[in-house]
């Protein structure tokens, strides 16, 4: 299932990282982060009821970080919200993140979540301080495409 999740917040970073240029309305991007808000959320909710072990109730609460964070997004977007609220969440995400990376085994698990806290932080920054930072979109595409589509490819391929 984490093949899927992967592959699928890929391409909302991808879209979201375009959006972030201005080449895509804020509200042509909501329903897609709503549907890898939900889809996460799903897959998430089907692993929570399998769940039988404190790491497995960890790996739950990872991934739902990532459906949160676009459902939040989606409204933001369809609302034309500001989304300081969002930004504040990303601190949440960004410094929970960081525990994530620490309780990994796998040193590409690890990598992916320090990747993902800096990500966060920059959301932090850009939403709720509202600072400027003029590499967001590219570092958002990059994010989406190193951290989480190709993994998810390869999760789903069996390169993984």
């Amino acid at each position: 299932m984490l093949g899927i999740s992967l592959f699928f917040i890929g391409a909302v970073l991808i879209v979201n990282g375009v959006g972030l240029t201005g080449r895509i309305h804020a509200k042509e991007s909501a329903p897609f982060n709503l549907l890898v808000g939900l889809l996460a959320l799903f897959i998430n909710l089907v692993a929570l009821y399998r769940a039988t072990e404190t790491m497995s109730y960890f790996a739950v609460a990872g991934g739902l970080l990532f459906a949160f964070t676009y459902l939040y997004l989606a409204v933001v977007q369809w609302f034309g919200l500001k989304g300081s609220g969002l930004g504040w969440y990303c601190l949440f995400v960004a410094i929970s993140a960081l525990v994530f990376a620490v309780m990994s085994s796998d040193y590409r698990l690890i990598a992916m979540w320090l990747v993902w806290a800096s990500l966060w932080f920059l959301f932090f920054l850009s939403l709720a301080l509202e600072k400027e930072l003029k590499f967001l979109a590219a570092y958002t595409i990059f994010v989406g495409i190193v951290s989480c589509w190709l993994p998810g490819l390869m999760l789903l391929t069996g390169y993984w």
